[in-house]
C-alpha cells in the first residue's frame, strides 16, 4: 500500500475552500492539525489480481428487468463463467442486453434455460416479487442461482427459499452489490477483520437514489426512466425491502450479527402524489447480537450531483472509526470509493480504486467446489428477512405540505 504524508498546505487545499470559508474558528482548529498525523494511502491490488480465473462455468440470464443485470454478468465473467444464454420479457431490455452482449444466445422462454442442463448458474434481474419463485424453480432443476436484490419480497418467500435450499443443496445469492461491488465496502470489511477500529459498535447507511438518472453509466439502472412495476410496493417490496435490502447486509456484515432485530421503521411518500403508493422515503433502527444499525433510504438524489447516488457508510468500533464515500466525494472530486479512517494515532484517507473485486471469482469457485466464501448462505438470506420485516413493521407517515 503506498501512502504519502501530506503537508499542512496540501491538507488545506484538499479540504477545500468550502469549509475554509466557515469562519476564523474554523481556520484556527484546521491549522492547528498536525500534518505528521494525516496520511494519503493508495491501496495496491492483491498479488493475484491479474491472476487468470481458476474456474470455468457456464451461465445463463433469465429474466433482466433491472439493469444490475450487467454488473452482475460482468461479476461471473471476471471470474471465469461463460454467459451461454439470456432470455428476457421486455423488448427493449432484451435490445439493450443484445446491444452489450451482441454474440449472445437469446432464448424465448424460461424452461429452455432451466430445461438445459449444461449450465450450472442462473442470473436474474427480473421483477423482484417473481425473483423467488424463479430461483426455487431454478434449484429444483438442480442448478445455483444469483438474484439481484431484493432477493424476495414476503416471509412466505423466503421460507420457501430456505426450505428448497435444505432440500437441493443448492446456492440461492443474492447480489448486494453496494458491498460486494465496491472496492471502497470491501476495503472497510478488510480493516474491520483486522481490527483496524477495535469492535464495531454501529454502521449508519445514507442510500439516496435517482428516479431518472443522468449519470455516466448508462447501465446503473434508471438512465431509461422506470418501469410500472417500479412504483407498486406489492412488485418491487417498498423502499425498506428494496434499496434497503443493501444496507442492512452491510450492517450484518460489519458488525459480524447473526441475530437481529428491526427496532423501529417507516416509509413515506413525500413528493410523488401523481405515484400515491409510491414510497419515496424510507429508514430503521435495527439491533443485532453484535451491533446497531441504522439505515436511511430516499429517492431525492439532484442532477448537480454527477452521479446516482452519494452513498456513504459510518463504521463506529471502540478504538476508531471509518467512513466510505462510495460513489463521489461531494465538491471535491467525481471518483468514487473513498475511505477514511480514524484511529488513536492519525486521520487516514485510502484511495481504493486499484483494487480488485472478489465476488464473481469466489461465487464461481463457490459453485464449482460447493462452498460458501463470497457471501455467507445464512447471512445473506438474513438481511433479506430482517428488511421484509421492516416493510411490514413500516409506520406509514405523512409530513404536512
Amino acid at each position: 500500500m503506498g501512502s504519502e504524508m501530506f503537508g499542512r498546505r496540501e491538507f488545506l487545499r484538499a479540504v477545500g475552500s468550502a469549509g475554509l470559508m466557515a469562519g476564523v474558528p474554523a481556520m484556527a482548529e484546521m491549522s492547528a492539525i498536525d500534518p505528521a498525523r494525516v496520511v494519503h494511502e493508495i491501496a495496491e491490488p492483491g498479488q493475484d489480481a491479474d491472476a487468470k480465473p481458476k474456474h470455468s462455468i457456464k451461465f445463463a440470464v433469465c429474466g433482466m428487468s433491472h439493469d444490475h443485470i450487467f454488473g452482475m454478468v460482468g461479476a461471473i465473467q471476471r471470474g471465469g463463467g461463460v454467459l451461454v444464454a439470456a432470455y428476457g420479457a421486455e423488448p427493449d431490455k432484451i435490445a439493450g442486453f443484445k446491444k452489450r452482449f451482441p454474440d449472445v444466445k437469446m432464448v424465448d422462454s424460461e424452461d429452455a434455460i432451466l430445461n438445459d442442463s449444461s449450465i450450472q448458474l442462473v442470473l436474474s434481474s427480473t421483477i423482484p416479487d417473481q425473483r423467488a419463485p424463479l430461483g426455487v424453480r431454478v434449484m429444483k432443476k438442480g442448478k445455483d442461482f444469483l438474484s439481484d436484490k431484493p432477493g424476495a419480497t414476503s416471509l412466505a418467500q423466503i421460507e420457501e427459499i430456505r426450505k428448497t435450499i435444505a432440500e437441493t443443496k443448492r446456492i440461492y445469492g443474492i447480489l448486494y452489490s453496494e458491498r460486494l461491488e465496491v472496492k471502497a465496502a470491501v476495503k472497510a470489511g478488510e480493516l474491520v477483520k483486522a481490527g483496524a477500529i477495535g469492535r464495531v459498535i454501529q454502521t449508519i447507511n445514507i442510500a439516496p437514489h435517482q428516479i431518472v438518472q443522468h449519470g455516466a453509466d448508462p447501465y446503473a439502472g434508471g438512465s431509461g426512466g422506470r418501469p410500472d412495476w417500479f412504483w407498486d410496493p406489492a412488485r418491487y417490496g417498498g423502499i425498506l425491502t428494496d434499496i434497503g435490502s443493501h444496507q442492512v447486509d452491510q450492517f450484518l456484515y460489519y458488525t459480524g450479527s447473526t441475530q437481529a432485530e428491526v427496532v423501529a421503521s417507516q416509509v413515506a411518500n413525500v413528493n410523488h402524489p401523481q405515484k400515491p403508493k409510491f414510497q419515496d422515503f424510507g429508514d430503521m433502527m435495527l439491533r443485532g447480537d453484535r451491533g446497531f444499525g441504522y439505515v436511511r433510504l430516499d429517492w431525492f438524489t439532484p442532477d448537480g450531483l454527477g452521479t446516482w447516488g452519494d452513498g456513504r457508510l459510518f463504521i463506529l468500533g471502540t478504538a476508531g472509526y471509518i467512513e466510505l464515500r462510495k460513489y463521489v466525494d461531494v465538491a471535491r472530486g467525481k471518483q468514487g470509493n473513498n475511505l477514511f479512517l480514524v484511529d488513536k494515532d492519525q486521520a487516514r484517507y485510502i484511495d481504493c480504486n486499484n483494487l480488485s473485486l472478489p465476488f464473481g471469482p469466489q461465487f464461481v469457485s463457490d459453485v464449482v467446489n460447493r462452498t460458501h466464501t463470497a457471501q455467507d448462505q445464512t447471512q445473506c438470506l438474513l438481511a433479506a428477512e430482517l428488511v421484509v420485516r421492516a416493510q411490514m413493521k413500516a409506520q406509514h407517515a405523512t409530513l404536512k405540505a
